[in-house]
Order: C-alpha cells, then sequence, then structure tokens
C-alpha cells in the first residue's frame, strides 16, 4: 500500500506535530480540528515550530515553504474521504475516540488505515466502535513529534497483516524507528515510564526533596535530558492522569495509581506548559521561569 495523503485529527501539541512530521515527509496532510479557533491555534504551532528551525538553520526558507505547502486546515472531517491513512490525536477519552473512529469509519475509502495516537487506552476498545476493527491500528508517537524518533505500532487482536505493513510503511516514510507493542495499556514506553514519573511526584508531593533537586539528580546523575517533573509538565498532566488511570485500571497496581496531588493540579487547571503552570511556571513563549 502506497501512502500520499494523510488526515490528522486533532491539533494539539501532538497532532500539530504529527501533521507537521507528515507534511515534511512529502504527504500531503490534512488537518481537522473542531473550529476555526482550534485550527488557527494549530496552525500556529506549526508555523512555531518551522520558524525555530529556520532561525537554527535546520531548515531554509524554501524547505519551510514546501512543508507548508504540503498542509491543509479544515474544521470537515469529509475531507478525509481520499486519504490513506487518518491518524486521530484527540484528548485522551475512550468515549470520545469511540465516536471519532464511528464517525472516520463511515468517511474514509476502503483502503484507509485508521490509526490512533493514544498512550494507554487498549486499541481494540476504540476499534470496536468501527464496522471494520481489522484496519485499526495504533502509532504512538512522542512530544514533540518532528523530533523524537520514536513510533511505537500497537495491533489490536483484530488488526490484519495488511494494516500492520501499511502502518510500518507509513512510518518508515517519515524515517521512524519503530518498536511493536502488544494491545495492553501502556505498551511498552509508557508501562516503564509511568512508575519513574509518579514515583517523582510522590517524592515531592512527601517533601523529601525539592522539584529543582529532584529534577537535576535525574538529569546530571543519570543523564536524561529533563528531568521527571519537567518531564511531565512537557507531556501534560492532564494527559498523565489519563495515562495513569488507563493503567491502574488495566494492571491494578498501586504503581500506576495518580498521586493525589496529581489529580489537584489538574483539577485547578493546572496542566503543566501548555496552560503557563505546573511543577513549574512558564511565560507565554513557553521558556520556564
Amino acid at each position: 500500500m502506497t501512502i500520499t495523503t494523510v488526515g490528522v485529527v486533532g491539533g494539539g501539541l501532538m497532532g500539530s506535530g504529527i501533521a507537521e512530521v507528515c507534511a515534511s515527509a512529502g504527504l500531503r496532510t490534512r488537518l481537522a480540528e473542531i473550529n476555526d479557533d482550534a485550527l488557527t491555534a494549530a496552525r500556529a504551532r506549526i508555523q512555531r515550530s518551522l520558524d525555530r528551525g529556520r532561525t537554527s538553520g535546520k531548515l531554509t526558507d524554501a524547505r519551510v515553504a514546501n512543508i507548508l505547502g504540503q498542509l491543509e486546515f479544515t474544521t470537515d472531517r469529509e475531507q478525509f474521504r481520499d486519504c490513506d491513512i487518518v491518524v486521530e490525536a484527540i484528548r485522551e477519552h475512550l468515549g470520545e475516540k469511540q465516536e471519532m473512529f464511528a464517525d472516520l469509519d463511515r468517511i474514509v475509502p476502503g483502503h484507509a488505515i485508521l490509526a490512533t495516537n493514544t498512550s494507554a487506552l487498549p486499541i481494540i476498545d476504540i476499534a470496536s466502535a468501527t464496522r471494520h476493527p481489522e484496519r485499526v491500528v495504533g502509532t504512538h508517537f512522542f512530544n514533540p513529534a518532528p523530533v523524537m524518533k520514536l513510533l511505537e505500532l500497537v495491533r489490536s487482536v483484530a488488526t490484519d497483516d495488511a494494516t500492520m505493513a501499511g502502518a510500518r510503511g507509513f512510518g518508515e516514510v517519515l524515517g521512524k524507528r519503530m518498536i511493536t507493542a502488544q494491545d495492553r495499556a501502556g505498551f511498552i514506553v509508557n508501562l516503564l515510564l509511568i512508575p519513574f514519573l509518579t514515583q517523582a511526584v510522590r517524592m515531592h508531593e512527601a517533601g523529601f526533596a525539592s522539584r529543582e533537586d529532584i529534577d537535576d539528580g535525574m538529569r546530571l546523575g543519570c543523564g536524561h535530558p529533563m528531568g521527571p517533573l519537567e518531564l511531565l509538565d512537557h507531556v501534560g498532566l492532564d494527559t498523565t492522569l489519563s495515562v495513569c488511570e488507563a493503567l491502574h485500571a488495566e494492571y491494578a497496581k498501586e504503581d500506576y495509581a495518580p498521586p493525589p496531588v496529581l489529580r489537584r493540579m489538574v483539577s485547578a487547571g493546572w496542566l503543566g506548559k501548555k496552560s503557563g503552570r505546573g511543577f513549574y511556571t512558564y511565560a507565554s513563549d513557553g521558556t520556564r521561569r
């Protein structure tokens, strides 16, 4: 299967990054959002990312123009009728994803792959909302998608060989290194990562160490590019809470239970970098105060 046209649903941090990656790979890419304001915000995210690449010397003006030329923005999902693959990147809510996939299943052509960027929810639970669960697959990108090289492919019990081959070919076109996980909540990366992040939250909540010392300890002592609390702000505390809940529901282990302070921060609207406040505070340009 040759993929030339890609649809992306959701233009948040992940969706806009995925759309940029696809356009950068020379694929005709349509990004759909719920309304014009959300679409404007998604377009601005991509423009800022490309501008950073231009400022750093990684992208030329001509290259930026070429990438933007591959992108289309819409509020009408009916425009996915000729897409070879559609990647869903809306929030981690099973009901909303099922509703979205039922609609996409109605719209896309018979050969198209339906992919979800979920980081924790079982793929089969999402695929069950469609008439063709065999063409649904997990394509878990990592943030920021234009920078992170990994693509986690997740096959449900219903996903067929043709869909897996198409998803792998898609990843190759994007230049991603792929790993394959079973359809269990958290897959490979988050199943290992979440206990590490939640332990850092519990240490901070208990007053064991300051946020700076926890983060410096892992950055400087273990060579991590970000400390765990800074990483949580970068990923989004609401996203992490959703992943914790999915893992705890699947495995019933205390390691995966959300720390109470994480719930309180999300309830307060402190979602991390995207809201301007999480474990740290951030200026409007995203720099940490």
